[in-house]
C-alpha cells in the first residue's frame, strides 16, 4: 500500500511490486467518492479514501498491506 499526500488530496495505490502493478486505488478526486468530499474536513476525507481501499481490497481478495512510505515521515 502506497499513500502519498499532497497538500490539497490524498492518494492510496494497493500495488503488485512483483508484477509492476496497481491492483486497486482511491482518492479524494475519486469519481465515486467527489460528491461526499465537499462538506468533510480533511482528516474526514483521508478515513473516507480509508474505508473505501479497504473496501476495494477486500473485495478483490486482498486482506493484509505492506505500507510503503515511500520516503515520507507518517
Amino acid at each position: 500500500m502506497s499513500v502519498f499526500r499532497s497538500v490539497a488530496e490524498i492518494y492510496v495505490q494497493l500495488i503488485d511490486d512483483e508484477a509492476g502493478i496497481t491492483l486497486t486505488s482511491a482518492s479524494s478526486i475519486d469519481h465515486d467518492l467527489k460528491g461526499q468530499m465537499e462538506s468533510l474536513k480533511k482528516s474526514e476525507q483521508a478515513r473516507l479514501v480509508g474505508k473505501t481501499i479497504a473496501e476495494r481490497a477486500k473485495a478483490i481478495g486482498i486482506n493484509k498491506v505492506v505500507f510503503d512510505r515511500g520516503g515520507f515521515r507518517y
